[in-house]
């Protein structure tokens, strides 16, 4: 592996302005392979997956040095420190590929914790995809901004010890996040055509569904969130339902992986402090922050755990059951320094 980045910046009174590129392509990355296949054809009577020089196994892994990658960004950051005020304010386009990886929010017991594992070893790049954790869009910012108020401050620079006690040492910070939404791939269930102990993707033969955050008709009655617009819970018999768009993989085909984009995320955190200074070595500093401001509702397509997206059950397709965040959280602290 090895990585160019190039970029320029530019500074003008107490803001800096950068432009940056970075290209990271990536060989030779260790990659487990499963070796149980052809799977579930049958020959002479005998399922092939026993048939053939492995009968004693009904999983093989194999690791070795065949994965590749490749990560490429324009950044765009706004730097600004000033009158108590501090702030980054930086974009991110970027488009990063390769044949297997995890999110890093999905550990390897849940979801697609093994969708790094190779499906075809004849024809590995058969998964080559976005990234699990590719964004194409993502904007974040941060600030910490002291309060002109108190002694020593813009305002009410001269009052009294006590009015500064109340008045004085607050301070706002926080941190925005937004981007656009992870990938993720569908299913048809219990599927082996390739290999005995990975399911390949389904395959898109239709018009590609609209996805996102919709509230949609549920089977049993009222409505529910789900990552199709239509995906054909109510009515699976209409063509131009999600769940109608895919087909199986063959016999040698691992599927399409990641070939849809679900809903992005927004994020707000926020703290409040207050410092109390009680001689030149000595202060005290309460404070109260805030996890999820808004309290809002991000939900997760970005693994199988995460999103019903069989295309075997089309009652519960692309209803969402996790969230990408939690809901809001508070904590209070205090801090004594001397």
């Amino acid at each position: 592996m090895y990585s160019c980045n190039s970029g320029i910046s530019a500074q003008a009174a107490n803001e800096t302005t950068s432009l940056a590129y970075l290209d990271v392509p990536g060989y030779s990355g260790e990659t487990a392979a499963n070796e149980c296949f052809p799977a579930c054809a049958t020959l002479n009577g005998q399922t092939t997956g026993y048939a053939f020089w492995s009968p004693q196994y009904a999983s093989l892994d194999s690791w070795s040095s065949i994965g590749n990658s490749a990560y490429n960004s324009g950044q765009l950051s706004l730097r600004h420190h000033s009158g108590g005020l501090s702030f980054d304010l930086n974009y991110t386009y970027s488009k990063s590929t390769d044949i297997g990886s995890n999110a890093e929010r999905v550990s390897v017991f849940e979801g697609l914790g093994f969708s790094s594992q190779i499906i075809n070893a004849w024809s590995p790049n058969q998964l080559r995809g976005p990234s699990d954790f590719d964004t194409t869009h993502a904007i974040n910012a941060n600030w910490v901004y002291e309060l002109p108020l108190g002694k020593g401050k813009r305002f009410g620079g001269g009052m009294s010890k006590l009015a500064d006690a109340v008045i004085g040492g607050w301070q706002i910070s926080g941190l925005w996040r937004w981007s656009t939404g992870y990938p993720f791939s569908v299913y048809p269930f219990y599927s082996w055509p390739t290999n005995w102990d990975l399911e390949s993707n389904a395959i898109l033969v239709g018009k590609k569904p609209k996805t996102g955050q919709f509230i949609v008709a549920q089977a049993g009655g009222g409505t529910g969130p789900n990552v199709f617009q239509n995906p054909g819970i109510t009515n699976s018999s209409d063509p131009n339902a999600a769940v109608n768009q895919f087909r199986d993989a063959y016999p040698g085909e691992s599927g399409q992986r990641n070939e849809l984009r679900g809903p992005g995320s927004f994020n707000i955190d926020m703290g409040l402090s207050k410092t109390w200074e009680i001689n030149e070595s000595q202060n005290l500093k309460l404070s109260w922050e805030v996890f999820n401001v808004t309290n809002s509702v991000q939900f997760d397509a970005g693994n199988i755990q995460n999103v019903n997206n069989y295309t075997d059950s089309p009652s519960s397709f692309g209803n969402f059951i996790n969230t990408l965040f939690k809901p809001r959280v508070m904590q209070l602290g205090a801090r004594y320094t001397f």
